[in-house]
């Protein structure tokens, strides 16, 4: 699942949790939200090793 829907989700389930008062469901939207971040961030970290990469001329 890619980081848009992970985030998504998370929020879903992050406003559902607080809306019924279930903490477990907070709880799991923030880590499904944090997973997005960790995705996003190994992402652009790859395109930036990439980027290097391509500048030393990759062979």
């Amino acid at each position: 699942m890619g980081s848009v829907a992970d985030k998504a989700r998370g929020r879903a389930k992050e406003l559902a949790g607080r809306l019924t008062g279930n903490e477990r469901l907070v709880a799991e939207g923030r880590t499904d939200q944090a997973k997005a971040k960790a995705r996003r961030a190994l992402r652009n970290l790859r395109e930036r090793a990439r980027g290097v990469m391509d500048a030393f001329g990759r062979s």
